[in-house]
Formats: C-alpha cells, structure tokens, sequence
C-alpha cells in the first residue's frame, strides 16, 4: 500500500515536471510506472499491460510536445531565430535555473526577432508565436501525462 502511494506521489511530482522547465515530467511518470510493476506488490502479467500502455502514450506525447510546434511554426519564422531562442534558453537555464530556460528563450527570440523586423509590434508578435508554440508542446506532453497516469490508476483497481 505504502509502495502504491510512493508511486503515486512520484506521478504527481511528474505531472508538475511536465509544467517546469527542465524536470522530466512524462519520463518521470513512466519510471514510477515501471518501479510499480516490477516492486509493488504482486499483481502480475497486468501490470505489464498497463506499462505497456504508458509506455505507448509516453511515445505519442514527447512526439507530439516536438512535432505540434514546428508544424506550427513551419515557413512563419526563420531558422535562425529559433536557434537564437534556444541559444537563449540554454544560456538562461544556466544563469537562472530552472525558470532561466523560459525566459532566456523569449528573449533570445524577441532579440532575434528585433534584429530582423526592427524592436516593436512585429518582433512581439513572432515573439507571441513562439510561446504559442511551445504551449501548445507542453500541453501535448501535460495530455499525455495525465492519460499515463489516468491508465496506471486504473491498473491498480484492476489488478
């Protein structure tokens, strides 16, 4: 029972990591689901199917968290400026963790941006664009999070 609610609280802790920069929310949630099979209690084959499944979601939404954005973004900015936004997302996670890796990002974006159309109304709006972008990514993951979650809570009444 105690092994359940540690998994539990693990899955939680990762539904939050899929909100903050830099935790590995979903990988988290998986990981806690593959300690559950292999250490808590006794349930057998079943709780393999239901880590089966996770794994599965695990899959679809890291792939969705990096395919929606740049489908999103695709053709409306150019190559550079998204590299200089994740230049400025590393360099802000390394000034300012974890909360540096946002708002390195948007300013290394808004900065590139600025340089090409000129400071103003415009290189906000790509700015804006971006961050739609990547909400939209982590709403993917935080989907696919609470479905791997959703699949092992019904895996414990089950089994």
């Amino acid at each position: 029972m105690l092994g359940t609610i540690l998994v539990g609280v693990a899955m939680a802790v990762g539904l939050v990591g899929v909100l903050i920069p830099g935790l590995p929310g979903t990988f988290l949630i998986l990981a806690a689901g593959v300690l559950w099979a292999l250490f808590v209690e006794d349930g057998g084959t079943g709780r393999w199917v239901v880590v089966g499944v996770m794994a599965v979601l695990f899959v679809v939404g890291i792939a969705a968290k990096y395919a929606l954005p740049s489908r999103h973004l695709s053709g409306r900015l150019p190559k550079s400026t998204l590299r200089f936004g994740v230049a400025g997302a590393v360099i802000g996670l390394v000034v300012f963790p974890p909360l540096g890796l946002l708002i390195g990002g948007v300013l290394g974006t808004y900065l590139a941006e600025a340089r090409r159309l000129g400071p103003g109304a415009e290189a906000r709006r790509s700015t804006v664009e971006v961050l739609k972008a990547v909400g939209l990514g982590i709403v993917a993951e935080l989907v696919a999070g609470v479905l791997m979650v959703t699949t092992w809570i019904a895996g414990v009444v089950v089994t």
